[in-house]
């Protein structure tokens, strides 16, 4: 098969896989190498619908030995397939870094054979970039569930970062939607993963030139909508993840139907907005300091589709309101709506030289259309709001249908 032909497929295939951010690695470059890796991350492209594309994103080979009843590549399913071979893999990300049309590889696999034979292809590519070709870009590699743990471990070394895809979020939809896979073939890797890069970085400390394991850090990916599980299972499975197995993300992908499988919702479009509220409340969860027990409940199994999680959780604590600018802890700060981590950081430095007003706080880019119902300036609110959660909601999505409008309008 013609090497375009196989770049269509394979880089086509590789789509529904959004756990590919670059950022974390400060692999760098040495005497006669190609590439680096810095520890700001690489520059990042993005699609219409935020997925990071800025990698040589592929898959080895879409031929799987396993029937997954969501996933294009699953055996059953009557597509054209094709390999590529492990020094194709290695000339197109050579070839595309020289002439500056990626900043990295991501690379994955449909399970070829077995697990073990899959996860020797993606080791000898990485290996041989990096012994052979003194490649020192960055390097996403996919851990196969199942493999071998040597296979994985010594991956590890040359993989700037690896990903465990959980998929499903519950055992028993896994084994419904995925009978071939098996819950401890997921989870054994992945916590293998996690332990070793706490090691890592204890060597790291004790000497520099140690060679790191998985220095990005490991990430995973759920589906979100092809199984019932709601919202409250997702979040809590996603804290499990960060507080066990050492996860540096877990990325959520929207269920975009590509079988007929009856095992599978009907539904005409991918729940887009459902999978942005999660990627909110994962960012409440790792840089807000909030509790997954506070963002959602099992009262409540679902995020507001009209408000975001930060907001709804405002709304639910109005006790904690309002705050005063000028005096409010960094923690309380964080819990007000519209003001983020950065803005924080503005609020604790600028009060030093005076008192704030709401004139300045625009001019931190704080986004008043939220903070302003939960906030003071000198004892005073920016209207006279009353601290009501249905009258807080719907004044809120007023001013938001209008703006939209005009700018509709615009």
């Amino acid at each position: 098969m013609d090497i375009l032909r196989k770049i269509e497929i394979l880089s086509g295939a590789a789509k529904y896989d959004v756990s590919c951010s670059s950022s974390g690695s400060d692999r760098e470059n040495s005497l006669g190498g190609l590439g680096s890796a810095a520890k700001s991350g690489i520059c990042h492209s993005w699609a219409d619908d935020g997925r990071c594309i800025s990698l040589l994103k592929i898959l080895f080979s879409n031929f799987c030995i396993y029937d997954c009843a969501y996933c294009i590549n699953r055996r059953s399913n009557d597509i054209e397939r094709a390999s590529f071979s492990v020094d194709e893999i290695i000339d197109l990300t050579i070839n595309f870094y020289r002439r500056n049309y990626i900043e990295g590889l991501f690379l994955s696999s449909g399970i070829i054979k077995n697990p073990d034979f899959t996860m020797e292809k993606l080791l000898a590519v990485v290996k041989k970039l990096r012994t052979e070709y003194n490649y020192n870009g960055y390097i996403h590699l996919k851990a196969i569930p199942g493999a071998n743990i040597d296979l994985i471990r010594s991956a590890g070394f040359y993989a700037d970062r690896l990903s465990v895809n959980i998929e499903i979020p519950s055992e028993a939809n896994l084994k419904l939607l995925a009978p071939d896979k098996k819950k401890e073939d997921i989870l054994k890797p992945m916590s293998f993963i996690g332990w070793n890069i706490l090691i890592g970085k204890e060597e790291k400390k004790d000497n520099k030139k140690a060679p790191g394991f998985v220095q990005a850090g490991q990430t995973t990916q759920m589906i979100v909508g092809a199984s019932p599980e709601n919202d409250f299972d997702i979040m809590y499975l996603a804290d499990n993840l960060y507080k066990n197995y050492n996860m540096k993300r877990v990325y959520y992908s929207a269920y975009v139907p590509v079988t007929n499988d009856k095992r599978l919702p009907a539904i005409n479009k991918p729940p887009l907005k459902r999978e942005h509220r999660l990627y909110q409340a994962d960012w409440l969860l790792r840089f807000y300091k909030f509790k997954v027990e506070e963002i959602i409940d099992k009262s409540r199994p679902f995020f507001d589709d009209d408000i975001d999680p930060k907001f709804s959780w405002a709304l639910r604590n109005l006790s904690f309101f309002p705050v005063e600018i000028n005096k409010a802890s960094y923690d309380t700060l964080l819990r007000v709506p519209g003001i983020g981590v950065r803005s924080v950081q503005k609020i604790i430095s600028s009060r030093k030289f005076g008192l704030l007003r709401f004139e300045d706080l625009k001019k931190m880019g704080i986004v008043l259309k939220r903070a302003k119902y939960f906030i003071t300036c000198n004892g005073k609110m920016y209207d006279n709001f009353d601290l009501h959660e249905v009258k807080i909601k719907n004044n809120f999505l007023l001013e938001d249908k209008t703006r939209l409008g005009q700018l509709y309008l615009f």
